[in-house]
């Protein structure tokens, strides 16, 4: 069997089989829920199940987008509605992305790359990084609230949630982890199936929910927000972290919604 067969096989195998632990083991890194994967689970096992990324951010963008919709049902401002759909989101992954956008923003900045990677450890969180949440909320729910309708807002947060996990699988698959321990380095490496896989749901649900057009713009915007974040940590901090993963998520969503803002127009 050639090296073509055995990665055209790879791909094969990791397109059709294994999707009930890994979307199991993704469940339960990446939100609150009761997911039980079956047998030992290791923070290796992330890197594997990251092609299960979209599915989680599915789910989420489900409960999210409904939320917002029973919102504006009861008369709520769609200002209002936004923030609502933008909080149960972050209530079931426990504001694991945008506690790493905060972490990210506040870190970057230092002077030296063992600084930045010690400012983004610390716990605490700094003024940059208040700034970098207030930012990035405020303008979610400013977006969501421009739809006309709450069925396109709903739409368009359930597509933004969804599509921004899949460049998180693309990052760990091509880019070294920054620190010698952490997440980064216990995680595990997707392969470049795995990252495949992430990207093709992404791209479905995006052309199911807003349309070949507005659905292929937010997926390549979505990946350019996450590449920049991406190429600014490679810069500064010679890799990836968890707090990288989270803040390209987070620009990933936005771009999501600005592209999908062309749905209503």
């Amino acid at each position: 069997m050639s090296v073509d067969d055995q990665d055209r096989q790879k791909l094969l195998d990791r397109l059709f089989y294994g999707w009930g632990r890994d979307v199991a083991v993704a469940g339960a890194f990446l939100t609150r829920l009761p997911f039980r994967p079956g047998g030992d689970v290791a923070m290796s096992d992330l890197g594997p199940a990251s092609r299960a990324f979209p599915l989680i951010g599915l789910l989420v963008g489900v409960f999210a987008g409904g939320a917002l919709w029973l919102g504006a049902k009861a008369a709520l401002h769609p200002l209002a509605c936004g923030f609502i759909g933008l909080t149960v989101s972050a209530w079931i992954t426990g504001a694991l992305h945008e506690d790493g956008l905060a972490d990210f923003v506040d870190g970057i900045g230092a002077r030296t790359r063992e600084r930045r990677l010690e400012i983004m450890r610390d716990s605490h969180i700094g003024t940059f990084g208040v700034l970098a949440l207030v930012f990035s909320v405020g303008a979610k729910a400013a977006l969501l609230a421009g739809f006309l309708g709450p069925g396109l807002a709903a739409t368009a947060l359930i597509a933004a949630v969804t599509i921004s996990r899949a460049p998180i699988a693309v990052i760990m698959w091509r880019q070294a982890p920054a620190r010698k321990d952490g997440l980064g380095r216990d995680a595990g490496q997707p392969t470049s199936a795995d990252a495949t896989i992430a990207m093709a749901l992404a791209a479905l649900c995006a052309v199911s929910l807003l349309g070949w057009a507005v659905g292929g713009l937010a997926v390549m915007m979505a990946l350019c927000a996450a590449g920049m974040v991406a190429w600014l940590a490679r810069k500064r901090l010679g890799g990836y972290t968890g707090d990288v993963l989270g803040a390209a998520q987070q620009a990933a969503e936005i771009a999501v919604l600005l592209a999908a803002g062309a749905y209503a127009i």
